[in-house]
């Protein structure tokens, strides 16, 4: 970037005979409230929709899930073009789970949290980043989320969100209605 040149008199003279008859402005700052207010949701309604989210997910029922090529699953009645997008990338997620260093309870308790999450906050796209350590949640995520009712379609993420060690999941979430004031 090239430095400035100082203005000549001839330019500064010509500027003040430009702005004669002009006043300085007064610099009004406002600050706009938000029009919407939010609510803080109580712990224990918290912890109910963690708990009843959860209980979807059973160690012991195997979904079928293709074994061929990156993991993917869609609901019976969900468009196939829904997994598709979520394999272009057509989806940002909107909300990040990273389940790094937890154990298989505390993943579905979470699993169960981020689903009630985007239900209650009317997000689509979730990402669920398992990483790869030793398979175990890897593996185990994919069934459990094949199991929830809420859940349209997952896909293995694309490089951007984690890639192979990264789900992309679609969230059926309520029809949305403006919250209510108090």
């Amino acid at each position: 970037m090239s430095k400035k040149q100082p203005l000549s008199q001839d330019d500064k003279s010509l500027f003040r005979q430009l702005m004669s008859g002009t006043r300085e402005i007064k610099q009004d700052t406002i600050v706009h409230k938000p029009g919407v207010k939010t609510r803080e949701v109580p712990l224990k309604r918290l912890l109910s929709e963690q708990a009843d989210n959860s209980h979807y997910f059973s160690d012991e029922f195997q979904p079928r899930l293709a074994t061929e090529g990156p993991m993917r699953y869609v609901r019976a009645d969900v468009s196939h073009y829904e997994l598709k997008k979520l394999r272009r990338g057509d989806f940002s997620p909107e909300i990040f789970l990273d389940l790094h260093g937890l154990t298989q309870l505390q993943a579905k308790q979470e699993l169960g949290a981020l689903i009630a999450a985007c239900r209650r906050e009317h997000l689509f796209c979730a990402s669920v980043m398992t990483g790869h350590g030793k398979h175990i949640l890897k593996q185990q995520t994919p069934l459990w989320l094949a199991q929830h009712p809420w859940v349209m379609a997952f896909h293995q993420a694309p490089k951007e969100f984690g890639g192979d060690a990264a789900l992309l999941v679609l969230v059926e979430v309520e029809e949305w209605q403006p919250p209510e004031l108090p």
